[in-house]
């Protein structure tokens, strides 16, 4: 696993050991920040279920102005806080160990508004639905932000009131699927 473009380029990144953790594929890595690659510049990223960091620093090596972490494991944010050493961009991070219900609510407590929202959670457990419900309840996502849920290829296309699909990119065992505002509005 490795940073693939950008500031801290060629940078390898350590991953938690065990199997509590499922780094997304540097194949699927690159792919994806093709997809984002226009909406990266000073944008404000949020890594969901965080693991090793490696999606959100990732965006801060290709510019992004600020990345918020979260994990529930101590392992992962210890690792997560080394790979951010690491790569020199801790500066334009934040590292939160806690649940992620907890994490949204107080970053909307704190008038938090984020234009990307990246989130792998454990596939096949219901985490996608209920993450985006927190998301919508806390408003933290920016007017013309989007979230993308990395997947499992069986799970179902999260269903949210105030969010809608718009794109869904497949992938072997994998998929992004990628959500926006519904009309515009979110939390309103």
């Amino acid at each position: 696993m490795r940073v693939i473009s950008g500031s801290a380029r060629g940078h390898k990144l350590r991953a938690p050991e065990g199997l509590t953790t499922r780094p997304t594929t540097d194949r699927i890595k690159e792919s994806l920040f093709n997809i984002i690659a226009a909406d990266l510049y000073e944008c404000r990223f949020l890594d969901l279920f965080s693991g090793s960091g490696g999606i959100g620093i990732e965006a801060l090596s290709r510019g992004a102005e600020k990345a918020v972490f979260v994990d529930r494991d101590k392992k992962s944010v210890s690792v997560i806080r080394d790979n951010l050493r690491a790569t020199r961009l801790e500066e334009r991070a934040q590292v939160m160990n806690c649940d992620i219900a907890s994490a949204i609510s107080k970053l909307g407590s704190l008038g938090e508004k984020f234009d990307i929202i990246f989130m792998d959670p454990p596939y096949n457990k219901g985490f996608v639905e209920n993450t985006l419900t927190y998301i919508v309840r806390e408003n933290i996502l920016s007017e013309t932000g989007y979230i993308i849920a990395e997947q499992s290829r069986e799970d179902e296309v999260p269903k949210v009131p105030g969010l809608e699909v718009v794109r869904i990119k497949d992938y072997k065992i994998t998929k992004m699927t990628f959500l926006s505002r519904a009309e515009g509005k979110l939390g309103d």
